[in-house]
C-alpha cells in the first residue's frame, strides 16, 4: 500500500484504495497550480476566455445542455457564445430517465421546454436526445421537434431508453430520417422501423449506429447496413423481428450484439455471420444467453472478442470444443489475430484457460469473470506444458477474488511461468480487504519468484472489470480496451 499522511492514511481505512506488490512510498504529486497565489498568481488568470470565438462555441457544444446554457452566467464575454453554438439538445432529465424512473410534473415540464429551447436557439443543431417513450405519449410533439428548422444538420441523434412496458412499440416517425445526410451517431430505442421507411435511406456520415429493443425486418436491417459506407461502430441489442445478421461492411470496427430475452412474438436472432469485414477489430457478445450461432469467414483484423461464455471442460480435442457457439470457417487465421479476450466463467479453472490460450497464441490481454474456484493443482499436472508452452500474456484481470486456495494456486501459475507479464490486476471484495492484505497476498502469490522481473501486481477494491452486460453503449464497443474500467493505484 501506498504510504500517506495520517489523515490520508485514515480515508484509506474507510474506503480501500488499489494497492501495489511492491510497497514503496510514493509522494502524491502536487495539484495543478500549487503554491500560486488566489490573486494575481498565473491560476487566477482566465487564459479560456482568451480564446476566439468559434473555439469556445465548439467547448460549449460539447457540454450537457443545462451547462452549456449556464455559461451565459459567466460574464459579459460569455453571454452570446450559447447561442452561437451548435444546439446540444440532451433531455435526460438529470438521469432521471435513463434510471428508470417517471415523475409525471418532471416529464410535462421537460416536454414543455423542449420547443422553448428550440424557438429560441438560432441552430445549427448538433445533438438531439429525447425519451423513447415520448415515441408514444407525444408523437405529434416529437415530429414538430424534428422538424425544427434549429436541428438541421443535426450530428447525434439519441432516443433514451426508459422503462417502457406497453407493445408494440410505436413507429419512428418519418421526420427522423431527414437527418440522415449529416447524421454521425443515431441511437435508436424501442421503436419499429418499416420496410418503406428504411430501404432507400442512405447514411454517407453515420459512423455509430445502435438498434437497442427495436422491431424491424432482416430487409430492412440489411438495408440500412449497406446504406451506411462510413460506418465504425454498430450495435444490436435486444431486437427483434431479425433471426440472421449477415455483416458485410469495409469500414466497420467495433461490432456488439446481444439477443436479449424474448419478450415478443417476433423473430428473435439467432444466428450471426461475419461474411466480409476487412476492419473489424472488436466483436462483443453482450449477453450470457447460448442459443447465438455465430460464423466468422473474414475478418482479418480482427483483436478483440468478449465475451465468451459457457466454455466446455470436457476433454478438448481443439479450439472448436473450447470456443462453444463461435464457429470460425478459416479457424487459424482468425485465432492468430486476437490479443485481447474476455470470458466470464462459472468456475475459474486454470485447465480451460490454458486451452484458451492454446486456441488464441497470440493473446496478450486477458480479463476472467468468474462465480466460483475450481482446484487449480498445476505443478505435477502441467509440468511438461511449462516446459515447452509459451505464454504471451502482458496483462491479466481477475475479478472477485477472495484469496482462497484454489485462486491462490491459479494466480500463483501466471506469476511463476509468465515471462513477458506486465501487470495483474486483481479485484477483491471490500469485505475480504484488511490492512497489510497486498504484502500478505504477495507472499503467498510467491511475487518475490515471478518469471518476469518488471512485472507489477495492483490489489484494488475498486471495480476495476467491466462487467459484458455493462458495455450497453454503441460508444463503448471502440474503447481501446473495453473490458477495463479505471482503477486507483
Amino acid at each position: 500500500m501506498e504510504a500517506g499522511s495520517p489523515s490520508r492514511r485514515k480515508r484509506k481505512l474507510e474506503e480501500p484504495p488499489a494497492a501495489t506488490a511492491e510497497g514503496g512510498t510514493h509522494a502524491p504529486e502536487p495539484p495543478p497550480g500549487a503554491g500560486q497565489g488566489e490573486e494575481g498568481g498565473p491560476a487566477a488568470v482566465d487564459r479560456i476566455s482568451d480564446l476566439p470565438d468559434p473555439i469556445l462555441a465548439d467547448i460549449i457544444s460539447l457540454l450537457p445542455t443545462k451547462g452549456g446554457a449556464r455559461t451565459q452566467i459567466l460574464a459579459s464575454r460569455w453571454r452570446h457564445l450559447w447561442r452561437s453554438a451548435s444546439l446540444n439538445l440532451d433531455c435526460d432529465c438529470d438521469g432521471l430517465a435513463r434510471l428508470g424512473y417517471h415523475f409525471p410534473n418532471d416529464d410535462h415540464a421537460l416536454a414543455a421546454l423542449i420547443p422553448r429551447i428550440l424557438s429560441t436557439h438560432p441552430g445549427p443543431g448538433r445533438r438531439f436526445c429525447v425519451p423513447a417513450n415520448y415515441l408514444r405519449s407525444r408523437p405529434a410533439a416529437v415530429d414538430t421537434w424534428l422538424g425544427s428548422p434549429t436541428l438541421d444538420g443535426l450530428c447525434e441523434l439519441e432516443f433514451l431508453d426508459v422503462y417502457e412496458k406497453i407493445r408494440p412499440w410505436p413507429s419512428l416517425p418519418e421526420s427522423a430520417f431527414r437527418f440522415s445526410p449529416t447524421l454521425r451517431v443515431a441511437i435508436i430505442r424501442k421503436c419499429h422501423l418499416a420496410d418503406s421507411a428504411t430501404q432507400a435511406l442512405h447514411f454517407p456520415q453515420l459512423k455509430q449506429l445502435a438498434l437497442e429493443n427495436t422491431v424491424m425486418s432482416e430487409t430492412s436491417l440489411h438495408s440500412m447496413i449497406a446504406g451506411c459506407p462510413a460506418l465504425e461502430c454498430l450495435l444490436i441489442h435486444s431486437s427483434s423481428g431479425v433471426s440472421c445478421i449477415r455483416i458485410n461492411s469495409l469500414t466497420l470496427r467495433s461490432f456488439g450484439v446481444c439477443v436479449g430475452p424474448q419478450l415478443t412474438d417476433e423473430l428473435q436472432l439467432e444466428e450471426l455471420i461475419i461474411e466480409d469485414a476487412p476492419s473489424l477489430e472488436r466483436l462483443h457478445r453482450l449477453d450470457l444467453f447460448d442459443g447465438l450461432h455465430v460464423s466468422l469467414t473474414s475478418a482479418p483484423k480482427l483483436k478483440t472478442i468478449g465475451c465468451l461464455t459457457d466454455i466446455s471442460r470436457s476433454p478438448l480435442d481443439g479450439p472448436a470444443q473450447v470456443i462453444q457457439g463461435l464457429h470460425l470457417d478459416r479457424l487459424t487465421a482468425v485465432l492468430c489475430t486476437v490479443n485481447m479476450l474476455a470470458i466470464d466463467l462459472f468456475l475459474l479453472d486454470l485447465d480451460t484457460v490454458i486451452e484458451l490460450m492454446k486456441c488464441f497464441p497470440c493473446l496478450e490481454k486477458l480479463y476472467i469473470q468468474s462465480v466460483q474456484a475450481e482446484k487449480n493443482l498445476w505443478r505435477r499436472k502441467h509440468r511438461n506444458l511449462i516446459k515447452c508452452f509459451d505464454i504471451r500474456l502482458k496483462t491479466i484481470g481477475l475479478g472477485s477474488y477472495r484469496g482462497i486456495k484454489s485462486e491462490v494456486d491459479f494466480v500463483t501459475f501466471f506469476v511463476l511461468n509468465a515471462k513477458v507479464l506486465e501487470l495483474m490486476i486483481v479485484q477483491i471484495r471490500p469485505g475480504d480487504y484488511y490492512r497489510g492484505f497486498a504484502a500478505e497476498e504477495s507472499r503467498r502469490l510467491k511475487f518475490e519468484n515471478r518469471a518476469s522481473r518488471g512485472a507489477q501486481i495492483h490489489f484494488t477494491t475498486d471495480r476495476c472489470l467491466r462487467r459484458i452486460l455493462e458495455i450497453n453503449h454503441v460508444r463503448d464497443l471502440d474503447l481501446t480496451d473495453p473490458f477495463i474500467c479505471r482503477y486507483r493505484h
